[in-house]
């Protein structure tokens, strides 16, 4: 896992938060992450959720009781009673097919309480449609999850900003009460942008167990990588992964720049590289190829 500069303000700011909400009662704070796809809004996530936990455990370590992170992603088309009923999956809390959706809030709220949940991270926000009926319910079932439950709720979506989110009377009151943190690929165009990435490159490649390869070549590669990922941590990761593996198979044991060419990568990255790559010549693209 790699600490990325989003990854360490999600984390710096969301357990400021958790310090200000433990006494208030109502209008508690929260953050959004917000981004495209591929930033690493879930990683981010799962990271504040993990730092939070180690920090509670490490606090009560005797209280085996204790859960202090929940963490639900929003089903497509949400309703309502599906939202209710993935804080249910979480607890593993077994309630009979045709309940209301008022005993499962009900449920849940009384377990979030019992294992002293202060911290909640629902991932794919975007999958609230606000321009239904029954997303916009379902955005109400969550802001009173939210009234109901003492703790923190921290959300990921892709560009929630877009979504709809904060328009309305809902929406005002979200932007009223929620920070907005931005999940953005990595620039190259500064002198400090660069030497970020490089830095980044380099953390990935020292995680590396192949025998042969040669410390400091993924990083004197850093701006061919750049373009083929198009500075998103999750086709970077991709990348590097897949060339491992290719080395592995192959028994080089070491990436080269023509190993990395051979890895598939997503459409977007692709569609940025045609786009920023420099112009290579003929010759070269038929060896790597």
């Amino acid at each position: 896992m790699v600490n990325t500069p989003t990854i360490r303000k999600v984390i710096a700011t969301s357990r400021l938060l958790i310090q200000l909400n433990r006494n208030q009662i109502s209008a508690r704070r929260g953050v959004i992450l917000s981004g495209a796809s591929g930033t690493g809004k879930t990683t981010a996530l799962t990271q504040l959720g993990r730092a939070h936990e180690l920090a509670i455990r490490k606090r009560h370590p005797r209280d085996r009781n204790r859960l202090p992170v929940v963490y639900v992603t929003v089903p497509p088309a949400a309703t309502p009673k599906m939202l209710a009923m993935e804080f249910a999956r979480f607890f593993g809390l077994a309630l009979p097919a045709r309940v209301n959706v008022t005993d499962i809030v009900d449920a849940v709220c009384a377990t979030a309480a019992h294992v002293h949940v202060d911290l909640v991270l629902v991932d794919e926000l975007h999958n609230l449609n606000l321009a239904t009926r029954s997303g916009a319910e379902a955005s109400d079932q969550l802001k009173y999850f939210a009234e109901r439950l003492p703790a923190t709720f921290a959300y990921a979506g892709i560009d929630i900003e877009s979504q709809g989110l904060f328009a309305g009377t809902r929406g005002r009151q979200i932007a009223g009460r929620f920070i907005v943190i931005p999940a953005a690929p990595f620039s190259h165009a500064a002198t400090a942008d660069r030497e970020t990435w490089r830095a980044l490159v380099g953390t990935l490649e020292s995680m590396l167990r192949l025998h042969h390869h040669t410390p400091g070549t993924l990083t004197g590669l850093s701006e061919y990588i750049f373009h083929r990922t198009g500075g998103m941590i999750g086709s970077l990761s991709q990348l590097i992964r897949g060339a491992a593996v290719l080395a592995i198979e192959d028994e080089s044991e070491r990436i080269s720049e023509e190993l990395l060419a051979l890895v598939p990568i997503d459409f977007a990255a692709e569609q940025s590289e045609r786009l920023t790559a420099p112009t290579r010549p003929a010759s070269r693209r038929r060896r790597a190829a």
